[in-house]
């Protein structure tokens, strides 16, 4: 029998029984919430460990947008530089085909 509980001075034989029976199923029960709470205890660690897990994927994946942007700008900028130069090689062939052909304005 648990220790919080005490018989009183004028214990009857069936009530002892009784109460020492039902003192047990609490008490029994009271143990198997303890142990929940052990497991609550180990899960919300497990959540814990997850969520640090995640954030460092996010940080993760936030690297790897930048280094997107970044490849996208170097991209954009090739790009844009070649096209440029075909614009003035084709300026250039322009004016050197309308110098030969005599169409310079003169």
């Amino acid at each position: 029998m648990p220790d919080f509980v005490t018989h009183n001075e004028r214990p009857a034989e069936i009530g002892n029984l009784s109460a020492e029976a039902v003192v047990r199923e609490f008490e029994a029960a009271a143990k198997e919430i303890e142990l929940m709470r052990g497991e609550l205890v180990e899960r919300a660690k497990q959540c814990e460990a997850m969520t640090r897990d995640a954030l460092a994927v996010v940080e993760d994946l936030n690297e790897v947008a930048a280094r997107y942007r970044e490849e996208a700008k170097r991209t954009f900028e090739q790009i844009e530089g070649g096209s440029s130069i075909l614009a003035d090689a084709h300026k250039i062939s322009t004016s050197f085909r309308d110098k030969i052909a005599g169409r310079n304005g003169t």
